[in-house]
């Protein structure tokens, strides 16, 4: 093993000492430099340099702050090689000690130059010596006179930049254009009132959003199938230009929360975000760093071209974040169901009333999905809540604190949102390695100064999927659906009944119901109330929390030994959907559904008619017929174990396949289909004494 140049420059890192001393300086004055000279400036960015001792005339061309760098980056690259040097050589190996040697030496160089490196290539200098630094950046989406465009956000430390990145041709260096810019100073946030004239958010249908999605499966799906096939590369390339386009159109179609910006000068600027979370992030970032700005500028259109030059070498955030963008060794997330307890929180510092919301991303934006209950009057709230949050190719979890605010004038409502106000905000990162165990892992996540203790439990499909017929037949969930309906003399099952009964009663108009989990505790508690004919079931229900019926309802129907489209009918479904002639599929659904046993069509009628109840208050609800497609589509069809088709593949237990993906959204098209139909043919006898007879 060769080990002599790595291990014999990190002896030699002092002699990198001046050099690093000065750094700073010469940064300094070659910034001068170019500010003060045009031709200076043009010729630091095109710097030609042999690009290595045996191609004589072959050059690379650099910019000079590359060159200054390149010194320091050649002791963090060979640090990196130390470090896989080191984790592929035996303990026993004689040059062991002395690759740990090196990579000490390296490492603790590094620390102690970071500190005066990195600050520096994250600014640019101002009039007077004075450093802009860069704080944070994202793309982001703005809404312009009705249209949603992508842009690069910038926040320095005086002023926010919103900038379009340029078409690249020819190998071009990436540029960008400006858009607008505000100084901190001149920046506020609008409130209610004042924005009463702000743009409204153009809708976007949740169906454009899954017809994307199903696109963006089929595509990543073709794409595996031409690697295995070992097909030219002019293939995978064309269909991975197809990929990034319909990945960037999501991105672009889904955030629909506002971040409205306003400047002194009377103009205001509007983003579309699709997380709490991250409008926070931003809000926050502003206002501390706006106790730090005292006095208002405009800049030259010189300074602003500069500025905005700067920002390609400024940016932390290199590339939208698409599949396409990823390696391919990097996970593509977790898809199966994550439960997650919320413990406690501590660190407020007075009482007040307290509850969290939970994120997970998908798709590459985050959802919310869902929140305990408030707890009331209290600095050290004990929610102990379950709550089970089905995952998408997701790779994060977020969580938000929240204060109620029950007096609606104590705090001016921003962007026309919520006036809760977030006491903390924290994220964990979801991985699939630590997750693979399917046991319960604590956690704790700091967030400005509060404390909340998790715990979190990961199942992947292959084990979330499964339909296990109950031991105990004298119960209702996993027992065959006929067996129930025959045992209580009924049309419908009771436990269907009385959840939609009471979802009718008060869930009507509550945001999200069927979409937002309910505690996982109280699901329990109801499932075994249901399975042992508790008397008082009734009782405990009108006594909990509407979205622990809607679990309820949704697990009994996930918890069948067998869907109730049958397994028999399944794939016929799956044929049907997929006609493309109107006529055709709508007799083919038709005579599939009405071929289904007697207790498991009634059941489904009933259960339409409900669904179409609850879409009917949309606007309210936010519960869309295609969102509640999307909720019980792969419940009331995904097949049991025998017959689904899912590939197995035991190496890799939970990473998310794009075969389930297309096989879910078929199941989704399957419910929307009926939902969508005005009149199902079905025996008005038969419907009329589900709604009406009390044999039911």
């Amino acid at each position: 093993m060769d080990i002599c140049l790595p291990a014999g420059e990190a002896s030699q890192l002092g002699v990198y000492r001046a050099f690093v001393d000065n750094y700073g300086v010469a940064m300094e004055t070659a910034e001068k430099c170019c500010q003060a000279n045009a031709q200076f400036a043009e010729i630091s960015e095109n710097l030609r340099a042999r690009s290595n001792k045996d191609a004589k005339d072959q050059t690379t061309k650099n910019s000079l702050e590359t060159l200054l760098y390149k010194p320091v980056d050649r002791v963090t690259r060979s640090t990196l090689v130390l470090h896989d040097l080191l984790k592929h050589t035996p303990c026993s190996h004689p040059d062991h000690p002395l690759l740990q040697d090196a990579l000490r030496i390296s490492q603790n160089f590094l620390s102690s130059i970071n500190e005066e490196i990195t600050p520096r290539r994250q600014s640019m200098t101002v009039k007077k010596g004075e450093h802009r630094q860069l704080l944070k950046d994202s793309f982001m989406v703005e809404l312009v006179e009705g249209a949603r465009k992508l842009r690069h956000v910038f926040l320095f430390t005086d002023l926010l930049l919103c900038t379009k990145l340029k078409k690249q041709s020819g190998g071009k260096t990436q540029q960008y254009d400006c858009k607008w810019y505000i100084p901190l100073t001149d920046l506020s946030f609008q409130t209610v009132d004042e924005s009463e004239a702000a743009p409204n958010i153009p809708l976007v249908l949740d169906e454009e959003l899954e017809a994307m999605k199903i696109k963006i499966s089929q595509i990543k799906s073709d794409i595996q199938r031409e690697k295995r096939a070992n097909k030219g590369s002019k293939a995978i390339e064309r269909l991975k230009k197809k990929l990034s386009e319909q990945e960037s159109l999501l991105l672009l179609m889904s955030p629909s929360m506002a971040f409205r910006v306003h400047s002194r000068n009377g103009k205001s600027y509007t983003f579309l975000i699709s997380s709490d979370y991250e409008r926070a992030e931003w809000r926050e970032n502003i206002r501390e760093q706006q106790k730090k700005c005292f006095k208002s500028f405009s800049l030259t259109s010189v300074e602003l071209q500069m500025l905005t030059n700067s920002c390609v070498k400024l940016q932390t955030v290199h590339c939208i974040p698409l599949t396409i963008n990823k390696e391919d060794d990097e996970s593509p997330g977790l898809c199966g169901f994550l439960n997650v307890i919320v413990h406690s929180a501590t660190g407020f510092k007075q009482s007040s009333n307290l509850y969290c919301t939970l994120e997970v991303d998908s798709f590459g934006y985050f959802v919310n999905k869902a929140k305990t209950r408030v707890y009331r009057d209290t600095a050290e709230p004990n929610w102990n809540e379950e709550f089970e949050i089905e995952l998408e190719g997701s790779q994060t979890l977020r969580i938000l604190c929240y204060e109620k605010c029950y007096n609606k004038t104590k705090i001016a409502k921003e962007d026309g949102e919520t006036t809760d106000r977030i006491m903390g905000k924290g994220q964990v990162q979801l991985d699939p390695q630590a997750l693979q165990d399917r046991d319960w892992q604590r956690t704790v996540i700091a967030m400005n100064g509060i404390e909340v203790k998790l715990s979190v439990k990961f199942t992947s499909r292959e084990f979330s999927l499964k339909r296990m017929p109950s031991r105990k037949q004298t119960g209702v969930f996993g027992v065959k659906i006929a067996v129930v309906t025959k045992r209580e003399r009924s049309k419908v099952p009771y436990i269907v009944r009385q959840c939609v009964e009471e979802i009718e009663r008060r869930g009507m108009e509550e945001v999200g119901i069927y979409r937002v989990s309910g505690v996982a505790t109280d699901i329990q508690a109801l499932k075994a109330a249901f399975d042992v004919n508790n008397k008082d079931v009734s009782v405990m229900m009108s006594e909990m929390d509407v979205n622990a019926i809607a679990g309820t309802l949704k697990l009994y129907f996930r918890e069948l030994p067998e869907p109730l489209f049958t397994d028999e009918f399944y794939p016929n479904f799956a044929e049907g959907i997929a006609l493309s002639d109107p006529v055709a599929k709508e007799s083919c659904m038709l005579n599939l559904l009405l071929s289904l046993p007697e207790a498991n069509l009634l059941t489904f009628l009933f259960l339409l008619d409900h669904l179409k109840r609850v879409a009917e208050k949309e606007t309210v609800n936010k519960m869309s017929l295609h969102n509640l497609a999307t909720v019980f589509g792969p419940t009331l069809l995904r097949p049991s174990e025998k017959e689904s088709k899912l590939p197995a593949n035991p190496s890799q237990p939970i990473s998310m396949t794009d075969s389930w993906s297309l096989e879910v959204m078929s199941q989704v098209q399957v419910l929307l289909y009926f939902l969508q139909l005005e009149a199902i043919p079905a025996p008005d006898s038969k419907r009329q004494s589900i709604l009406f007879s009390t044999e039911v």
